[in-house]
């Protein structure tokens, strides 16, 4: 008999079917209770093991390395102030940060316990003079930008948007009854800012965004929605952008925590910097006072003032994250023996590190001159671009560099490589992608814009 071949398919799904359900039949039990009792459980449900008794072979992160990156001696071009401060922040971050990063990472929770000794630093508000604020170098201020990022990247996020975004512009373009209401509670992390520009719609295209804001009596009402806002689900203060319906143009208002109207959700599920609470920020006619209203800020450029500083330091951040890869990566492969050997003694090994040790000397040298030029009025905006280009790309490499050194481990956040690998790829496109930064570049080395696309025909 000649069957169609959709036939036998239906047959031999109709009989594979039925092995199954025969085999899903009740049957004898294959033990008696008894046996079960002393069967091996085969490791469910039991904790896992402590990581120095699973892997021996290697410190664990959490007592975090030496720090062994200054290969071309970079403190030869720091003052004693800003080794000095350094020093500080090193040590708060090794002692006290190290330990717990990866469980709340793990569980994408922000460690809310190491704030008192982040305020104990009293560095909030960076190069703000005044007001309780610290009076830093830019230099300064980076390097501690990197020194809590080569521990962990989100806190150094954390820390940045409330003091190099939040603060920054109230100290900035503020009224001076705006700067000594807010900026002292600010500096001692008694009060925690946020920063919220972008929108859903609107992430490299920024200044065009689509919130709102109407003049009413006594103030302004917000409309609108933000996206991708650190700190915004726990932030006492928020620094929001808007248009002023009147005039078409960007200004800036101060919103604090629990105003009717306004709503902050955690976005879930990230790949990186999962201690940073991202949020969502819904307004619906929010009202701000007139007091509360930024009075500097009346058009995009106006932003931009503040961007142009917060590159800088966020350019400092895969320096920082580069340089805790290296020093892991550099104990780790002494520790770690295969063959009879030291990892660190095969020559790929040691290519890899040389790589990943050039790339630190060129980015952190990059930086420095970076921000000698902002000291000096003469840093232009593709400059910034520039330096925080090529520094998140270089540090991609070097930390993906780090995770093929660590094999197997590599994968796992206790060695911190897999948790920084991770981390890097929101630096590497916020404050402008890749892609946008260069081309800001492109177009101040050239003078042709290439950014905006032509428009889509119809």
């Amino acid at each position: 008999m000649h069957w169609e071949p959709r036939v036998m398919d239906e047959r031999r799904s109709s009989h594979r079917l039925a092995r199954i359900q025969h085999h899903l039949r009740p049957g004898p039990p294959l033990c008696s209770p008894g046996q079960l009792e002393f069967m091996a459980t085969l490791g469910i449900g039991q904790p896992a093991l402590e990581l120095a008794t699973a892997f021996p072979q290697a410190t664990p992160a959490s007592i975090f390395p030496p720090a062994v990156s200054d290969y071309y001696q970079l403190d030869g071009l720091l003052s004693p102030e800003d080794v000095a401060l350094r020093e500080r922040v090193r040590d708060v971050m090794e002692t006290h940060v190290a330990p717990v990063m990866t469980k709340y990472w793990e569980k994408a929770e922000f460690p809310f316990e190491v704030v008192p000794k982040l305020a104990s630093l009293m560095v909030a508000g960076g190069t703000v003079k005044g007001y309780g604020c610290p009076g830093l170098s830019v230099l300064g201020n980076a390097l501690m930008a990197a020194e809590i990022a080569r521990v962990d990247a989100s806190c150094s996020t954390f820390f940045l948007v409330h003091s190099s975004l939040c603060m920054a512009t109230i100290a900035m373009l503020g009224s001076e009854e705006q700067k000594q209401k807010y900026l002292p509670s600010l500096a001692r992390l008694d009060t925690i800012g946020c920063w919220a520009l972008t929108e859903p719609a609107y992430g490299s295209d920024a200044s065009s965004l689509n919130t709102t804001a109407v003049k009413v009596d006594g103030g302004w009402q917000l409309n609108g929605q933000k996206r991708w806002i650190g700190n915004s689900t726990f932030a006492d203060v928020a620094i929001i952008f808007a248009r002023n319906t009147r005039t078409n143009q960007i200004n800036g208002f101060i919103v604090k925590k629990g105003a009717p109207g306004y709503k902050a959700t955690k976005i879930e599920n990230k790949i990186g910097l999962r201690m940073v609470q991202n949020g969502d920020i819904v307004m619906e006619d929010v009202f701000v006072p007139d007091e509360d209203r930024l009075p500097g800020i009346n058009s995009f450029q106006d932003t931009n003032k503040v961007l142009a500083v917060s590159r800088i330091m966020v350019a400092w951040q895969p320096v920082g994250i580069a340089m805790g890869v290296y020093d892991v990566c550099h104990r780790y492969l002494q520790e770690r023996k295969q063959f009879g050997a030291p990892l660190a003694a095969l020559q790929i090994s040691q290519e890899k590190l040389v790589r990943m040790l050039g790339n630190i000397q060129a980015m952190s040298l990059l930086g420095w001159r970076l921000c000698k030029l902002y000291e000096a009025g003469s840093m232009s905006p593709g400059q910034a671009s520039l330096c925080k280009a090529w520094n998140s790309l270089r540090a991609r490499e070097t930390v993906a560099l780090g995770r093929e050194l660590l094999g197997g481990n590599g994968i796992l956040a206790d060695f911190l490589v897999a948790k920084a690998f991770c981390d890097l790829e929101p630096i590497y496109t916020y404050e402008g992608t890749y892609e946008v930064n260069v081309l800001v570049t492109g177009r101040e080395i050239t003078g042709i814009p290439s950014i905006k696309p032509a428009a889509a025909g119809k």
